[in-house]
């Protein structure tokens, strides 16, 4: 019997999700979940706890045990964390009103019949206003069993990338930060000392190192693939961007390594489906409109450089492969030396295309994840469409084979 098995006989039996209950789902799944109706894992956002404190309710009062008020305020990283929820990607979650933040924002206006400005005026403030009650923050415990992966640097070779069983994470701050879909330095800076912002002498755990890699799910045969330790440990608390959309519906993932991957990108099932995407090489947008040719998202991508350019035209998608491989070609990467020879790399969020590949008509080119958001919408690709991880993966599940796909100049 599978997790989702199990919850619908606990379900039609009437029993309540309890600790045990998600324990024994935990070991079926390969992860900790938030709880029997909702497979995220256990830092998934908890609204009703998250309005209760911003309605000034007291720790006793709400059901958030890690319930830290926040120092400051944050306006803009809330707006971020509310464009983020309803689609409209600002890219890497940091409080800056950068070039993500504002094609969100110009996205979030066209959807709302505003003037589109790509700035936070008060039009926008006031049609965001209706999610003012979740807070820009949250402080979350980092997983215990996050302190026994084995994390690995990934090497430069791809001759010795393609020796390793998979191009995982490189340490838990990684992790952490595309789990929150920021930046190590905003984690940081949101965890003074090590501690949540607005903790003041609370009993925190400090920062310290990560264990030593143990079990090998990002394992290598080469000796360049060393452990790396971590500022941020397994088990500690820490303040973390307000992440949400984030349930996993249980019975709405088939494949297991999939549902994971959801899970470690705050990824939730519950998206729309999308008739049309729109990628428009001068503005650094892919645009997703609905059945209705309404926008129903929008997110900051990189496509084409001078040497691979986006090919302009429509295309159509030919099929969606979650946690991918990738084919090293020297011959189709001009900034490859042909000397170099042809390797199979191993799926993961490190890999070349990320988490997921959206292969289209025009034969080798695709829309997929990277391992460097930080970058997107700041550098050239090989023609392809790149998004952030969390972002291809919330893209992977609107679109289908009857998507059409347009690319514009």
């Amino acid at each position: 019997m599978n997790g989702t098995d199990r919850y619908k006989d606990e379900k039609s039996a009437g029993a309540s999700p309890t600790a045990s209950s998600t324990v024994s789902l935990a070991s079926q799944i390969g992860y900790q979940p938030f709880s029997v109706s909702n497979l995220a894992d256990t830092m998934a956002s908890n609204d009703a706890a998250s309005y209760a404190n911003a309605a000034g309710m007291t720790p006793t009062e709400n059901t958030d045990p890690d319930f830290i008020p926040d120092s400051q305020k944050r306006p803009i990283m809330q707006t971020q964390v509310v464009l983020d929820r309803q689609g409209f990607g600002p890219g890497v979650i940091d409080g800056k009103m950068g070039m993500s933040t504002h094609n969100a924002l110009r996205g979030f206006q066209e959807a709302r019949g505003l003037p589109v400005t790509g700035e936070l005026d008060q039009a926008t403030k006031e049609a965001v206003a209706q999610w003012n009650k979740i807070p820009a923050t949250r402080v979350v415990t980092i997983p215990a069993s996050w302190g026994q992966i084995d994390y690995r640097l990934i090497p430069d070779s791809p001759e010795a990338q393609a020796k390793m069983t998979r191009l995982g994470y490189t340490s838990l701050d990684e992790k952490l930060a595309e789990r929150f879909h920021t930046t190590l330095d905003i984690l940081k800076s949101l965890n003074p000392g090590g501690r949540p912002a607005g903790a003041g002498g609370s009993s925190v755990a400090s920062p310290m190192p990560t264990p030593s890699p143990s079990s090998s799910s990002s394992g290598s045969a080469t000796a360049d693939a060393k452990p790396v330790a971590s500022y941020f440990s397994a088990g500690q608390r820490i303040r973390v961007p307000n992440i949400g959309a984030d349930r996993i519906a249980p019975d709405a993932v088939s494949n297991s390594d999939w549902q994971k991957t959801l899970a470690s990108l705050g990824v939730g099932t519950d998206q729309p489906k999308a008739a049309k995407i729109v990628v428009s090489k001068s503005k650094d947008t892919l645009k997703v409109y609905g059945v209705n040719g309404k926008l129903i998202a929008e997110f900051t991508d990189s496509s084409g450089s001078s040497h691979d350019p986006l090919p302009i035209g429509d295309w159509k998608i030919k099929g969606v492969d979650h946690d991918p491989s990738f084919s090293f070609n020297p011959d189709l990467l001009w900034d490859v030396p042909d000397s170099e020879s042809k390797q199979q790399l191993p799926p993961g969020p490190n890999g070349p295309v990320g988490v997921v590949w959206i292969a289209l008509s025009k034969p080798h080119y695709g829309i997929h994840g990277t391992p460097d958001p930080q970058l997107i919408g700041r550098t050239q690709s090989h023609g392809c469409v790149r998004l952030t991880n969390w972002d291809a993966a919330r893209l992977a599940q609107m679109v289908s084979t009857k998507t059409e796909v347009k690319f514009v100049a």
